[in-house]
């Protein structure tokens, strides 16, 4: 049974190997090319990462070094890269070289497109928002803050401590006292709020005539 059963697999497999095995021959050399374009095009892909990498560490040297003018070039041709990484970094530095100038406008209009790309990832676009925000602020009408910023003053949000300043600002400017101070409040027990923000937030909220320090209780569990 088991010598039948061997004859009839070789026959089986030879039955295979006449008819398809030009398609088979075909199929493994199909594999392998494209297997070595792939290897090929993630070399080529490092390599232009590498050298995308280089021109970008380079633009923020001539920056650092009030070199705007040098940096101008490069910053372009990263803007435009298909690296969204490379592509968003070099916008905000865009961005920031015009508020430098004090290019308001400019600068807004640039994070107002990084804001607005989705192929940014989320916490960078607001970032970019917020960003905007505090460039255009003083000829923004407080609700428009607010409403621009409410899905990112919260506390699930990296950046709810600049967010939510920004936001508590706009609510004491339309007179709502209570929420700004609540808000402050907020901002002040948010542990991952940087430390300068929320000293100033507890400040406010004292100001405002909310009682934001902790009690021991709140410091050990905070610790």
């Amino acid at each position: 049974m088991r010598e039948v059963d061997e004859e009839l697999r070789k026959d089986q497999a030879l039955h295979v190997w006449q008819n398809y095995g030009r398609w088979i021959i075909g199929a493994v050399i199909a594999g392998l090319i494209a297997f070595g374009g792939w290897l090929y095009w993630q070399s080529h892909s490092d390599a232009r990462r590498g050298e995308e990498g280089e021109k970008l560490k380079a633009a923020v040297k001539a920056l650092n070094e009030s070199k705007a003018q040098e940096a101008d070039a490069p910053l372009k041709e990263l803007a435009a890269s298909s690296s969204t990484g490379f592509s968003a970094a070099a916008r905000f530095a865009q961005a920031d070289t015009l508020l430098a100038k004090n290019d308001l406008k400019g600068g807004a209009a640039i994070l107002a497109a990084i804001a607005a790309d989705t192929g940014v990832p989320q916490e960078f676009r607001d970032l970019a928002l917020i960003r905007q925000t505090a460039a255009e602020y003083d000829s923004l009408k407080p609700d428009q803050v607010i409403a621009r910023l409410g899905a990112v003053a919260v506390k699930d949000s990296p950046w709810f401590g600049s967010a939510g300043e920004m936001v508590a600002i706009a609510q004491m400017r339309m007179g709502k006292r209570a929420e700004a101070g609540k808000l402050y409040a907020e901002i002040s027990k948010t542990n991952g709020v940087p430390q300068p923000i929320r000293t100033r937030a507890l400040q406010m909220a004292g100001v405002l005539g909310v009682d934001a320090v902790p009690n021991d209780g709140e410091d050990k569990k905070a610790k």
